[in-house]
């Protein structure tokens, strides 16, 4: 039995570094629209918990040590910043190499992991196979800033569909995290997939969402607001749900403002 969300972990780590491959020291400081994060803080938060989530694997306490200082930042409000950057020294084309040289080696050992294997995390713990699709995730999301910061449009492809399973497995975490309650039935699920094919989910007799995967992604990610998607939301369960979609964990966040986020003239 072999990881095969590995794969698409790695090839959505390439995806994003053939966008940066070429940029010079200088550019690594540009700020991006999520807030203020400049492409070296965006490589930092990566490149940390890529290393967080592969020393789970193998050194627990280790991974524990790791982390502490990041969680102790968080709990007292001041964020991830400071921790983060302490912890990853390496700056522009340095940290770019550091975070590809490791994710590829990552990849590479993870595809042979047991994809149920239980690891220790921040909050509950994950199996191999949840915590790699976050990372695919984390990738996926984080690097919609640094696609819409160089005016690039990224090359999507079907392994987009572990990002939307995460959205549609964190129905009830959405309502949850922002005090609402669950709804009984998640609403129905039409996407087209980036090769056309079309992936369903959910029950109709709850409202129904339709659109481009990739707009149901971003929106879960909280990448794009609503209204700049091509989303088509009917029935209250489901506007309430796509309000406050969050796949990832965490206190509440707040979704992007409309035209917030957007892909710049090159």
């Amino acid at each position: 039995m072999t990881l095969s969300e590995a794969q698409d972990f790695l090839t959505e780590t390439e995806v994003l570094h053939s966008a940066i491959a070429d940029l010079p020291q200088d550019a690594f400081d540009t700020p991006t629209q999520f807030k203020g994060w400049t492409i070296n803080d965006v490589l930092v938060h990566l490149h940390f918990w890529n290393r967080a989530a592969d020393m789970s694997a193998s050194d627990e306490a280790a991974f524990h040590d790791m982390i502490a200082p990041v969680v102790a930042s968080f709990q007292k409000g001041e964020g991830m910043r400071a921790p983060e950057n302490a912890a990853i020294p390496e700056r522009g084309p340095a940290l770019r190499k550091a975070w590809i040289d490791h994710a590829r080696d990552m990849a590479a050992r993870w595809q042979q992991m047991d994809p149920k294997a239980r690891l220790p995390w921040a909050g509950p713990s994950m199996s191999a196979r949840s915590s790699i699709t976050a990372r695919q995730m984390e990738t996926w999301a984080h690097g919609f800033e640094l696609f819409d910061v160089l005016g690039q449009t990224r090359e999507e492809g079907d392994r987009l569909r572990n990002i939307v399973v995460l959205g549609v497995n964190t129905f009830g975490w959405s309502h949850k995290v922002h005090g609402l309650d669950v709804p009984d039935t998640m609403p129905g699920l039409e996407l087209t997939a980036p090769s056309g094919a079309i992936w369903e989910f959910g029950d109709d007799s709850a409202g129904r969402i339709s659109g481009p995967a990739r707009d149901f992604a971003a929106v879960v990610t909280q990448t794009r607001a609503l209204d700049d998607t091509a989303l088509r939301v009917e029935g209250p369960v489901a506007r309430t749900w796509m309000a406050h979609a969050q796949c990832f964990a965490g206190p509440p966040e707040t979704p992007p403002a409309p035209g917030s986020r957007h892909k710049k003239d090159s």
